[in-house]
């Protein structure tokens, strides 16, 4: 935080330090600070993700420096020894650099080859050892260095966790009783900690972490105080399906529609109409290119599957129920695919052709067929558990940019145009020129001109096909050749900045698939409904005892009358019903966080036994004369 401010402040002194100096001399310059500016808007409370990628990238750069610098090393090595085939030193370390992104293979390998053959030995060897070896070192060293970063984390953030518990703890307890904390103090706690929780969900919250059944919580009760904070709280029903209550005839039909939703029959002939539904696509596809047939007309085939998944849809509602079905992130996928295709439907209906696009969503049916096979749900699962984390990481590329867009439109602006760059080897990339063949003129461009630093936009682009790094080269040579060849260094370093980032990218995505796989092989989950999601659930049942005590509790508390409201349909609801208890059950999604901890419990549990025991014996040490007593 300290160097985050002094870098904070240092930029502020330099804005204000160019500020004055282009009011003295009333005249614009090169404003290379204003690269800057996304400093201050990581600094955000709607940034913390980007700052701990940041921090991540920096962490990871002491070894992904040392690896880069063994690159560069064989780099220059290789560069001196092949010196012969190109006409300057110059020319060779930038030949090189650019053989390493493969945008020049083999075109910088055929002059040099077309008069020795064994010179292809060189370029070979250059590859292998640069290309194949030490860029796949790097991608180690970083996936290695990211996963023990991750890890220490993880373990960071438990272990504040855990010391914040442990705090609260000993600021709850009051002397009287000094093992435990009651009802009364835990609510007191909560509504500072959430204002918003109702009362109800604060009572229910306490019955869930006191899972011995105590009069007071136990240290060992509140440690699971993060995991069950989090909880959203609904009564669960007096039977086991949404539809027990109804009447009999209603109630069988009810049932047998549950039973055929959730067979092994209906899931698997569902999956065989994706899979003809599939290739009904591509004949349908295949014929259109061919001009087979063009109708405006809706094809029937639409009509048919589009009937089948809404049937499947209905039938799955009726069956499991609109809450049980809408809590599972599949079910969601296929509710929502279901309806972009019945929209696309309406699209091809009225010739609504700004929003045919739609219609191609329909083939994202396709993607239930990995549900088949745990290595794809796994690839999935990660996929759609990345997304918030890609998120962020694509923001902290976008900051990059920004600032590498900045300074290039300082430098580079309006530098290239049609047909500039006539010196350089790249000259017919930027042409463009009227050719005529016959009767008829052609218009011959090489579209390079395009990729340009002229405003924010076409930076970005530009940068964006640098990242690519096909034919990234030619970009360079054409700007180079408009101004100095130093303007090489800025293409460079924006390849190398990009290399980091996208390293960190590609090693998170490793991390985060193969701690999947492991936690996957560690834990043996089910197999038998690969739809079936109910992440974190706890359950709690109240008795109507506990209910008036605890309104009773609650009356003298807070005896507003909107606390109050949430507990009195707890007694309501057992009225209603006519039971004498209730069970009320808690969900919320599975974190990574809940992952983590069953994947490093035994690690974990080890530290947690050996800080308690050095708890003890500091307080040991404190209270000298009271262990002799």
């Amino acid at each position: 935080m300290f160097s985050l401010l002094f870098v904070q402040t240092c930029v502020l002194l330099l804005q204000f330090v160019e500020a004055i100096v282009v009011l003295i001399r009333q005249t614009s310059h090169v404003r290379v600070t204003r690269a800057l500016r996304p400093i201050f808007l990581v600094d955000c409370r709607y940034c913390g993700a980007v700052r701990r990628n940041l921090r991540q990238i920096f962490q990871s750069l002491p070894p992904f420096i040392d690896i880069l610098l063994l690159l560069l090393f064989f780099m220059v090595i290789f560069a001196i020894l092949g010196k012969n085939y190109f006409n300057t030193l110059e020319n060779s370390l930038v030949s090189l650099f650019v053989l390493l992104t493969t945008a020049n293979f083999p075109d910088v390998m055929m002059p040099a080859y077309s008069r020795n053959r064994w010179s292809c030995v060189f370029f070979i060897v250059y590859l292998s050892i640069e290309l194949y070896f030490i860029m796949n070192l790097l991608l180690a060293v970083v996936f290695d260095t990211f996963n023990d970063v991750e890890k220490m984390k993880f373990k960071s953030l438990l272990l504040h966790k855990r010391s914040a518990i442990d705090h609260a703890f000993q600021l709850l307890v009051s002397r009287q009783r000094p093992m435990g904390v009651s009802l009364k103090q835990f609510d007191g706690l909560m509504r500072f900690y959430r204002p918003r929780m109702s009362a109800r969900d604060r009572f229910l919250t306490y019955k869930a972490l006191n899972t011995s059944g105590a009069p007071m919580l136990s240290l060992q009760d509140f440690y699971k105080f993060y995991e069950v904070t989090g909880l959203k709280w609904k009564a669960r029903r007096s039977g086991e399906h949404w539809f027990d209550d109804l009447p009999h005839t209603t109630f069988l039909i009810f049932k047998g529609i549950n039973l055929l939703v959730k067979s092994k029959a209906f899931q698997y002939a569902m999956y065989v109409v994706v899979a003809i539904n599939g290739v009904w696509i591509l004949v349908e596809t295949y014929r259109l290119n061919n001009g087979f047939f063009r109708s405006t007309f809706v094809p029937w085939s639409y009509i048919v599957f589009l009937t089948i998944y809404g049937v499947e849809v209905l039938l799955k509602i009726s069956g499991l129920g609109p809450m049980a079905y809408f809590s599972s992130g599949w079910n969601l996928f296929d509710f929502s695919v279901t309806v972009f295709a019945f929209l696309g439907l309406i699209a091809i209906a009225f010739n609504m052709e700004p929003f045919y696009f739609i219609v191609v969503l329909r083939t994202l049916q396709l993607l239930r067929l990995f549900k088949i096979k745990l290595r794809y749900r796994n690839v999935l699962d990660t996929m759609f558990e990345l997304f918030p984390r890609m998120a962020s990481l694509g923001l902290t590329l976008i900051i990059f940019y920004y600032s590498f867009a900045i300074v290039g439109m300082e430098f580079f602006a309006d530098v290239v145009y049609p047909n500039c760059c006539n010196t350089s080897t790249v000259a017919d990339s930027y042409k463009q020129i009227n050719v005529t063949i016959g009767n008829n003129t052609v218009l011959e461009e090489g579209y390079y001109y395009l990729n340009n630093f002229n405003n924010i936009l076409s930076s970005f682009v530009t940068l964006f096909e640098l990242t690519v790094v096909n034919n990234w080269y030619i970009t360079m040579e054409g700007v180079t050749s408009m101004t100095s060849h130093w303007s090489r260094l800025y293409f460079m370093t924006f390849y190398i900045v990009t290399m980091v980032v996208m390293t960190i990218i590609v090693a998170f995505i490793l991390d985060a698939f193969v701690f999947r796989m492991n936690y996957s092989r560690k834990n043996r989950e089910p197999l038998d409904n690969p739809e079936d999601e109910n992440g974190i659930v706890f359950e709690v049942e109240v008795s109507r005892d506990e209910a008036l005590a605890t309104l009773e509790l609650y009356k003298q508390t807070c005896p507003g009358l909107s606390s109050l409201s949430s507990l009195q349909g707890v007694l309501q609801a057992m009225d209603r019903s006519g039971h004498s208890s209730l069970v009320y059950q808690g969900r919320r999604s599975r974190t990574k966080s809940d992952l983590s901890m069953k994947m490093y419990e035994e690690e974990i549990q080890w530290n947690n036994d050996k800080g308690q025991d050095q708890r003890q014996t500091q307080r040991s040490c404190k209270n000298p004369r009271q262990q002799a007593l």
